[in-house]
This record gives C-alpha cells, sequence and structure tokens, in this order.
C-alpha cells in the first residue's frame, strides 16, 4: 500500500503507528498537504462484505483519537484527513475522506 500512495504523490510518515488507542495502519501527507490517516482493509471475499465497510463507527472514533495524539506529538494541527484503502480481488480501492 505504500507503494501505492507513493506513486502518487504521498509521502509515508509512519507505518503501523502505535498510539494508547490504537494502531494506525499508515500516515502520510498529501500533495497538498494533509495529514493523511489510512486504514487498510482487504478481504480475499464478498462474504464478511466490501472492505471498506468494515471500518466501524468505533474504529473511526479511534483513528480520530489517534490523529489528535499524532498531531500533540508534532504540536501543531495540520488539515487532518481519514482515508480507507479498500484491497478487494487484487484491486485497490482508495477512499480519500472515507469520513470526518
Amino acid at each position: 500500500m505504500c507503494k501505492y500512495l507513493k506513486k502518487r504523490g504521498y509521502k509515508v510518515l509512519k507505518r503501523n503507528f502505535k498510539t494508547p488507542f490504537g494502531e494506525a495502519d499508515i500516515v502520510a501527507e498529501s500533495r497538498d498537504g494533509y495529514l493523511c490517516f489510512v486504514e487498510v482493509k482487504a478481504r480475499e471475499s464478498d462474504i464478511f462484505g466490501y472492505p471498506a465497510e468494515a471500518v466501524t463507527r468505533a474504529k473511526q472514533e479511534r483513528y480520530r483519537n489517534m490523529a489528535r495524539y499524532y498531531c500533540s506529538i508534532l504540536r501543531r494541527e495540520p488539515p487532518v484527513r481519514y482515508d480507507v484503502a479498500s484491497v478487494w480481488e487484487g484491486e485497490i480501492d482508495y477512499i480519500e475522506n472515507a469520513f470526518v
């Protein structure tokens, strides 16, 4: 996934970033200056639904807390965005602003 992001102009800052609120799969900076917290979801079949559907409200809240934690470490508040990368049947569906 990091290779995919780099090809699209993102700068990968952290992988598997551990916080007291959980682990962010990827923290990256987009070309337009957003700090992107990327949840990567992969599925081999649709038995449990489309990968992005697995990002529950609880998971979204954890990502918001992880972003606040990361910004406190930076001691600044850049614009933040929450993205989801769904990997299914070998294809990547990258959803920017998947939640707020």
